[in-house]
């Protein structure tokens, strides 16, 4: 059976340009979830300071390759925050919560937005899927098997 001409432009529009499109827009939403991960870890530490009205600490830092040393931190009435582009702004408690909340503000809407583009892709692609169907004059997908294994 001979390629109708518009199937074969609509799969490479799919394959080509949907598809990929789809991973980058998963794959970009994915760090943002991340980055909204690190200021909720960020936003219970700080409260969990505050609670215990902890004013000096003792940790262990990672050195890198899982190499650690102790620190002291004789002041956490302050501390530095990663805001960006590799700067640190060094806050207070309740600064870093305000900046916290405008930071997962955004983060959320930034979320919001790459869920909607992954639904948009996503119609576009069964748009098209179907409309290759009829082309080929292929019976409409089922949406539950027949048979279960």
């Amino acid at each position: 059976m001979d390629s109708h001409p518009k199937v074969q432009k609509y799969e490479e529009f799919v394959d080509g340009r949907l598809k990929p499109d789809l991973v980058r827009a998963l794959a970009e939403r994915d760090k943002v979830f991340e980055q909204q991960k690190v200021f909720s870890d960020l936003r219970r530490n700080i409260e969990n300071l505050e609670k215990n009205s902890v004013t000096s600490l003792q940790t262990l830092v990672n050195l890198g390759s899982e190499v650690y040393m102790q620190a002291e931190v004789p002041d956490t009435q302050h501390i530095f925050v990663d805001v960006g582009l590799g700067f640190h702004v060094e806050f207070t408690w309740s600064e870093a919560l305000n900046f916290i909340t405008k930071r997962e503000e955004k983060l959320a809407r930034q979320i919001e937005d790459y869920t909607q583009l992954i639904a948009s892709i996503k119609a576009q692609i069964k748009l098209l899927c179907e409309g290759i169907r009829e082309l080929l004059e292929l019976p409409a997908e089922r949406t539950v098997p027949e048979r279960v294994f």
